[in-house]
């Protein structure tokens, strides 16, 4: 088993930033990729970014260039800068952790999840 705990999410205003942590404990970290999703008011949770055990990432196309994830392998932590905050990011952001190798953007790829945290940005 593998527990995420998110942290960092709050009320930002339209062109500001805001930074994500996720904490994993439990299994060695390193086993993983990581992902971070999200699942705005009303619709489906969507993917947003991933990083490998080799540290490459992925981005879905709606927030390259604006987000960037890394991970801390010492200390088990995942994050999630994100830059030029637009409305319409606005969302419960989810950390989650896959086994499977390759580029994964599917909920079904990804092993554990972690409870959301929060991010709204006003316009």
């Amino acid at each position: 088993q593998v527990q995420l705990v998110e942290s960092g999410g709050g009320l930002v205003q339209a062109g500001g930033s805001l930074s994500l942590s996720c904490e994993a404990s439990g299994r060695t970290f390193t086993n993983y990729a990581m992902g971070w999703f999200r699942q705005a008011l009303g619709k489906e949770r969507e993917f947003v970014a991933r990083i490998s055990r080799g540290d490459s990432t992925f981005y879905a196309n709606s927030v390259k260039g604006r987000f960037t994830i890394s991970r801390d392998n010492a200390k088990n932590l995942v994050y999630l800068q994100m830059n030029s905050l637009k409305f319409e990011d606005t969302a419960v952001y989810y950390c989650a952790a896959s086994s499977k190798f390759g580029i994964r953007t599917d909920l079904d790829d990804y092993d554990y999840w972690g409870q959301g945290t929060q991010v709204t940005v006003s316009s």
